[in-house]
């Protein structure tokens, strides 16, 4: 794994790491992680992934998260927060990455508010995106959403926030930006189902029948939406299934990549 830092936008540090192939004509796959996620949290996922496939795999940190910049201490996300991500800050990331996505599109696999961020970026900017495989998305607002965030919230002072410091410089940062745009009450009307059929490039969702954080109507509201979408609907799964079922998200997703059948 090759690890650094970008700088974009009013001089934000985004930390990064590339992972994979060293052939540039192999597909990229960019790794969008989830609402408490950063480079550290993903793993060994990324390279594992980029080594079955034959991909090229670029991983980074949101703003506020990892050892990226953190988020003020006076800042608060809004409800748009993860279009702003899917439509500012993704493409300056590649950019700075010497990314052009416009001549080799890449993929997009996310998790979580990850694969809300892919989806909200191929319905908006359809031109340079090959694909996108999310996993456990939100597409709406759904009451196990609130109530698994609301218990992630009491359970941070208790051990959670110290598990999480592994993974980020300013776990604070990390942890309110997303529990208190989340538990925002203007959050409860928050949507993206309107801009699903903008989308047109190929799209996998995969969710786990013990998903805490959401249930199998955001795939069915995907697959409803999205012209041509495909699903995979994991048992012994919840909200992270290429931690509890990597094999299965392993092979479907190698699959989907050489032949995702638009």
């Amino acid at each position: 794994m090759s690890e650094g830092f970008v700088t974009v936008g009013r001089g934000l540090r985004i930390e990064v790491a590339r992972v994979g192939v060293d052939d540039p004509a192999a597909p990229l796959v960019v790794f969008l992680h989830e609402g408490l996620g950063s480079v550290a949290l993903w793993k060994d996922t990324p390279a594992r992934l980029c080594a079955a496939g034959g991909w090229r795999g670029l991983v980074y940190s949101r703003p506020g998260y990892g050892r990226s910049t953190p988020r003020a201490a006076h800042e608060r996300w809004g409800t748009d927060f993860m279009h702003r991500q899917a439509l500012e800050v993704l493409p300056a990331v590649l950019a700075a990455c010497g990314v052009d996505a416009a001549r080799e599109r890449p993929w997009l696999f996310g998790h979580s508010d990850g694969g809300t961020i892919a989806l909200i970026h191929a319905a908006g900017l359809p031109e340079r995106v090959a694909g996108a495989i999310v996993l456990a998305p939100h597409v709406f607002v759904e009451d196990c959403s609130i109530d698994s965030i609301g218990r992630a919230r009491e359970a941070y002072a208790g051990g959670l926030r110290e598990r999480l410091a592994r993974f980020h410089d300013d776990v604070d940062s990390a942890f309110f930006g997303w529990a208190d745009a989340w538990l925002d009450p203007a959050f409860r009307d928050w949507s993206i189902v309107p801009l699903l059929a903008a989308i047109r490039c190929p799209v996998l969702a995969i969710q786990g029948h013990a998903d805490e954080y959401g249930t199998m109507a955001q795939i069915d509201t995907i697959e409803r939406a999205v012209p041509g979408a495909r699903s995979l609907r994991l048992e012994g799964c919840g909200h992270s299934p290429h931690r509890d079922r990597p094999d299965a998200v392993l092979e479907v997703a190698r699959a989907f990549v050489q032949r995702p059948l638009r």
